[in-house]
């Protein structure tokens, strides 16, 4: 069945949670585990096509927000989702309290009463409403962004199509672009920081209510976090801190050098090379085409994956007004189906976010027979290793899609990888600091963020922009507003998928059998146990960081880059 005819029913919410608590009470007086297995089953179902509808919707909400049927459909699940949580959160505590819990752990791994321990610290019937409230928020800024008009030489732009322009070969184009795109942001940042200061406000309140000091430890429940710790997060960023920060400061001297500039201004971090940035050398349905034959090549499973994408319409790939910014993968678990969506723009991201998105779909089609919404995903930190060492383990065949730049596309891009990590433990301290800190003004979070800034990534230059120089930039990171704390995750993920390059240089069959192994075993387990089924080291050991961070930057260095 191709996507677009996926049936969408609305949950009809008043007969569903009329059914869903009668199967509970039913589920609870189960008089053995066979009667009371049946009864999770079916509960099971409920919460499958409730999830499939939901994903559903989101999906096609996203594909085109000016959709009105899909705007009331995402409204119906923004302020529903919060139900349907409550009920989900009593299945978990009469499975945590089941007189047959060692027989439904030994069915369904313990990894799922993990989940629902955590879970049930994050919920109770009297912050309904709060959630609603929150979830609204997020469709606030998320819809702010996505019909967001640009104008630019005379011509109108989204947050999407304007990239190409910030990496234009001509300098004074790049920074009239890339100011274009920040007086979007400067004209609604009251409007960001009003949807982000009710945000922090209403998740303080929440937390509390739950019976905790502040958000933070709750973030990290809801984020399902269960063998790491906020201590040991900062103990990995200060490794960042150490190890990359410097790493990363030579990078961009390298690239001031080959650009020739006196300064590298923030206008000037997204272009690479004199020469232009490397680009794919033909249309999106050109780059399906070849993507195809590279995961033809790569393996049968991925042959398997691919080709069901297609065949079934199961990707949206190529910008356009009214989409939602951005890029991700979904899973409609009824039709057992993965969806890729992303805004093409004819930039190397195209590939970047194809090769990512596609390692998510791969890894949710790996273990999609496992038949529990728990275990559809691992948690995101997990999740992110597969996405990140899929664009690694498809280098051999960028030559399809980047040809005689194929050479300046691996540098570039692994050059990118180790660039982020700096940015992305800065956003986790940003988050970490917002919530200890929750009545401060939106001012001095923004001058909070310029600190961090600072501290991880010394060599930004905003010259003359006030708006970034007093602290707007975090205002563009979708995720510290819609998903608080999900950001370290791509952190800790980069460094596994990192030791995936590594081991793929030197024994790619034995890589690849770590790598599907991993993806098969979807979220049935914790993400330092799915660390130590992958045969990869925790990034939170000590020489971690500086083992695999030094392996590259000796990689990097045999690069002439200025041949690019």
């Amino acid at each position: 069945m191709k996507f677009h005819d996926f049936p969408y029913q609305r949950p009809e919410i008043d007969s569903f949670v009329k059914k869903f608590e009668t199967l509970l009470v039913t589920f609870e007086n189960s008089n053995s585990f066979e009667e009371q297995s049946d009864f999770f089953e079916k509960i099971n179902q409920m919460r499958e096509d409730f999830s499939s509808m939901n994903n559903l919707c989101r999906i096609r909400h996203s594909i085109d927000t000016r959709d009105d049927f899909y705007e009331k459909e995402n409204t119906f699940f923004d302020e529903n989702s919060p139900t349907y949580d409550a009920l989900n959160n009593r299945f978990y505590k009469l499975i945590v309290d089941s007189k047959f819990r060692k027989d439904l752990e030994s069915k369904w791994g313990s990894q799922l009463f993990v989940i629902a321990d955590l879970s049930l610290k994050t919920f109770q019937p009297t912050i309904l409403e709060d959630l609603q409230k929150e979830n609204k928020l997020v469709s606030d800024y998320m819809k702010i962004k996505a019909t967001a008009k640009i104008e630019f030489e005379g011509k109108e732009y989204n947050l999407s199509s304007i990239i190409p322009l910030e990496t234009s070969k001509d300098r004074a184009t790049r920074k009239a672009a890339t100011e274009a795109k920040w007086s979007f942001f400067q004209k609604h940042a009251s409007q960001f920081e009003e949807i982000f200061d009710q945000q922090v406000k209403v998740r303080h309140e929440i937390a509390q209510k739950l019976g905790y000091e502040n958000f933070i430890d709750l973030g990290y429940a809801r984020m399902l976090r269960s063998d790491y710790n906020a201590e040991m997060v900062a103990n990995f960023r200060n490794q960042i801190l150490k190890y990359v920060v410097p790493v990363a400061t030579k990078l961009y001297e390298r690239q001031k050098k080959r650009l020739g500039f006196e300064k590298l201004k923030y206008y000037d971090t997204s272009f690479r090379f004199a020469s232009g940035n490397p680009k794919p050398h033909g249309s999106p349905n050109w780059i399906l085409d070849h993507a195809s034959k590279m995961y033809s090549d790569l393996s049968d499973e991925t042959k398997e994956f691919f080709d069901f994408m297609r065949d079934n319409d199961l990707m949206d790939l190529v910008n356009k007004e009214g989409k939602a910014t951005g890029g991700y993968c979904s899973f409609i678990g009824k039709y057992k189906a993965p969806y890729i969506f992303s805004n093409f723009n004819g930039t190397s991201g195209d590939i970047d976010v194809l090769t990512h998105e596609a390692g998510h779909a791969f890894q949710v089609y790996s273990s999609r027979e496992i038949g529990l919404d728990e275990y559809n995903w691992p948690t995101y930190e997990a999740c992110e290793i597969h996405s990140m060492s899929m664009e690694f383990f498809t280098y051999p065949w960028m030559h399809l899609f980047f040809e005689e730049e194929t050479d300046k596309y691996k540098f570039s891009h692994l050059a990118g990888a180790i660039k982020f990590l700096p940015y992305g433990v800065a956003v986790d301290e940003f988050q970490h600091y917002v919530y200890e800190n929750p009545h401060v003004s939106p001012k001095e979070r923004n001058q909070a963020w310029r600190e961090i800034e600072k501290k991880y990534l010394p060599h930004i230059d905003y010259g003359d922009n006030l708006f970034l120089e007093n602290g707007g930039f975090w205002q563009k990171q979708s995720h510290i507003f819609s998903t608080p704390f999900y950001y370290i995750d791509y952190t800790l993920a980069q460094v596994c998928a990192f030791q995936f390059w590594k081991k793929d240089n030197e024994d790619h069959a034995s890589a690849w059998s770590d790598y599907v192994r991993l993806c098969k075993a979807g979220g049935s387990q914790s993400f330092l146990e799915l660390v130590k089924l992958a045969n990869l080291v925790s990034p939170f050991e000590e020489n971690c960081v500086k083992s695999v961070i030094g392996t590259i930057e000796n990689w990097l260095n045999s690069v002439d880059d200025s041949k690019f």
